[in-house]
């Protein structure tokens, strides 16, 4: 029996992710003013994919225990569907772009954190609430991952959407640029244009791998939970 029930963890989970938004938006940044505001960043958006997909999962918990025992096959269907949609925010947004924000975040601030967070955000983003963003993703997305079976779509639909919304983000980097003169990230000014290409390349490359690895560590979470109880 778990100590803490799976529901109880989604609400405490979508409860600090609000936290985090609304510290994150009160904060007065020059960049929040400049074309695109906190949109044109991937931690911004990937804080409200986790917060929507945390919310679908509290809201699923609700539904499941409102049509528990009540025979209602019109409830019963609305539920499965609110459940196709947590298990393709989870395979398709929230593990692969959680996890490819706090990976390539944490790998660019090890080797020089100017080019990626310089320190003089650390003037305006206290400590507690950067790991808020680039930290605590992980952990939560992959608690989530344990307490909760989730159907994977098919793969090459899957593919399909993470490839749409990679590609999607860098046409939005770049719409951005071409408006302000300016990169989104420090690091992409003092690169050349083939190596951006490479290097956008090379982040959907990413993506598309991060997807089969959830689709491979959910499979392996629920078949050794699987083999255990048949043992």
């Amino acid at each position: 029996m778990a100590l803490v029930p799976c529901q109880v963890l989604r609400v405490a989970i979508l409860l600090s992710y609000c936290s985090i938004l609304c510290n994150y938006k009160a904060i007065e940044m020059p960049s929040h003013q400049t074309y695109g505001g906190s949109w044109k960043f991937l931690t911004f958006i990937d804080l409200v994919i986790q917060a929507v997909f945390f919310g679908i999962c509290v809201l699923t918990d609700l539904s499941s225990l409102l049509t528990r025992g009540s025979g209602n096959q019109e409830q019963e269907r609305q539920l499965k569907k609110l459940i196709s949609l947590r298990d393709w925010m989870l395979a398709v947004l929230a593990f692969p772009v959680g996890v490819f924000v706090v990976a390539v975040f944490w790998i660019i601030y090890a080797y020089d954190r100017e080019m990626i967070y310089p320190k003089l955000l650390d003037n305006f983003i206290p400590g507690w609430l950067n790991h808020g963003m680039h930290t605590t993703v992980l952990p939560f997305i992959l608690i989530e991952m344990r307490t909760s079976h989730h159907a994977y779509p098919s793969r090459s639909s899957g593919l399909a959407a993470i490839c749409t919304f990679s590609v999607g983000y860098i046409l939005w980097v770049c719409w951005v640029h071409h408006v302000t003169g300016m990169w989104v990230y420090p690091f992409l000014e003092h690169i050349g244009p083939g190596a951006r290409i490479l290097f956008f390349g090379s982040t959907t490359i990413l993506m598309n791998f991060l997807y089969l690895l959830g689709e491979v560590l959910n499979s392996y979470i629920w078949d050794t939970q699987r083999t255990a109880k048949l043992k």
